[in-house]
């Protein structure tokens, strides 16, 4: 598969995007022992996991009519073969191209894992460690404490504990505030813990990875995603970037509500672009099934098992992660962020997870290593319902007990009246 090529604009962008530090210690001494195996350990009774796709197809037709969607792509692997593929909708709901098992998707923070891949990648090739302190790499790297910021490693910014508060410019981003600038704007921001005492999720500290890597290598950040990742897996329409998405012979616009179950799009946004290592990728579902295979162990000579026990091992705690919604209420007993990837404890079971979202587009990936099972969904609205399917089939394929997370099961909300009438909101 040849490289696709980017505009040089593009390239210089995500050259200076990979230029801020944000590390400490690869695994910190709480989490480094404790390791998640890839190893299958035991295998799901085939005839639940065959009701469990039956019925994921009942939630996914009843999501189809209810129009609660623009267009989704959804797959579920078993033992490295995908044994469920589905698409609905609309890649573009103007023209009424369908979605497809090709069709690119943003991955918005699905992004993280392909960074800290490569970088694990490199870390066993001895270009860099996972100790190597962003100071040492990146002179213009600033904390306002600047006794902290000698101290943040590349497993700290990998690992969402560099000790800045939680989505530190991710507002001015979204203003247009470039990526070079806000970087060294970073020692004007309070610290809220030391390096690799306390979570905080970051995408602009996250991304000066991508600098880190180009000095340490003299190669793109992007180029070596490509070519130690997308091309050996063959992910054939994966990217990096806005014209690489809009180049795709198929790519799902965003879309926006526009009344009666219809859905208008509009011009993706380029803000979160700028910060490409956290969440610049884009892919189609065909390369999101290969993606998680690899994940789950299903290619070594790209990923091996002992690389992906590293990125997988709890790091910090998250506990504020347990909270947000319902089923993360019900289900959720431990959290913790690894490395571009979350660790949830999910009815008992160790479940490695992420989400992403950007205006007009939504993902989700989840595995569970003891079963080599896992789920991925991306779709090009902003409709919630999806958000509930995946935890619905979670709890059907370990035998868990139903809930409608989704709220699939409940009477559709009804269209507004001109008249006011009470009615009753189903939560969802």
């Amino acid at each position: 598969m040849p490289f696709r090529p980017l505009p040089l604009a593009f390239a210089s962008t995500l050259a200076l995007s990979l230029a801020i530090p944000t590390v400490a210690a690869p695994l910190r001494q709480e989490a480094a022992s404790r390791v998640v195996s890839n190893v299958p350990s035991a295998q799901l009774p085939p005839a639940r996991v065959k009701a469990a796709l039956g019925d994921y197809r009942h939630w996914l037709d009843e999501l189809g009519r209810r129009h609660a969607v623009a267009g989704l792509a959804t797959a579920v692997v078993i033992n490295d073969k995908v044994v469920f593929e589905y698409t609905m909708g609309y890649a573009d709901a103007a023209t009424k191209e369908p979605v497809k098992p090709n069709t690119v998707f943003r991955l918005a923070s699905l992004s993280k894992a392909f960074a800290t891949g490569l970088t694990a990648l490199l870390v066993r090739d001895g270009k860099l460690s996972w100790d190597t302190k962003l100071v040492d790499v990146l002179p213009f790297f600033k904390l306002k404490d600047m006794q902290a910021a000698e101290q943040v490693t590349v497993g700290d910014i990998l690992g969402q504990r560099a000790g800045l508060p939680r989505n530190t410019y991710d507002n001015m981003l979204e203003d247009d505030v470039p990526y070079e600038e806000l970087v060294r704007k970073l020692d004007e921001v309070d610290m809220t813990c030391g390096p690799g005492q306390c979570y905080g999720y970051q995408n602009v500290a996250f991304s000066l990875i991508g600098d880190v890597i180009y000095t340490e290598t003299g190669d793109f950040f992007y180029r070596l995603v490509d070519k130690r990742i997308f091309y050996p897996l063959g992910m054939k329409t994966a990217s990096y970037g806005r014209a690489a998405l809009e180049a795709s012979p198929s790519w799902a616009r965003p879309h926006r509500p526009a009344g009666h179950g219809e859905w208008r799009p509009f011009e993706p946004k380029e803000a979160y672009y700028r910060v490409a290592p956290a969440a610049g990728v884009n892919a189609s579902l065909r390369d999101m099934e290969k993606w998680l295979i690899a994940q789950m162990g299903g290619r070594p000579d790209v990923l091996p098992a002992e690389l992906l026990a590293v990125l997988h091992a709890p790091g910090v705690a998250t506990p504020v992660e347990m909270h947000s919604t319902p089923w993360r209420r019900a289900r959720i007993t431990q959290a913790h962020y690894a490395l571009g990837w979350r660790v949830f404890t999910y009815g008992g079971e160790t479940l490695i997870f992420h989400a992403g979202a950007v205006q007009g587009y939504r993902t989700m990936i989840g595995f569970f290593p003891k079963y080599h099972a896992g789920i991925v969904t991306m779709w090009n609205s902003a409709g919630p319902a999806p958000s509930g399917l995946m935890p619905m089939m979670f709890d059907r394929l370990l035998g868990l007990p139903h809930v409608d997370w989704a709220g699939l099961e409940s009477p559709p909300p009804r269209a507004p009246e001109h008249k006011r009438t009470p009615h009753r909101r189903h939560h969802r």
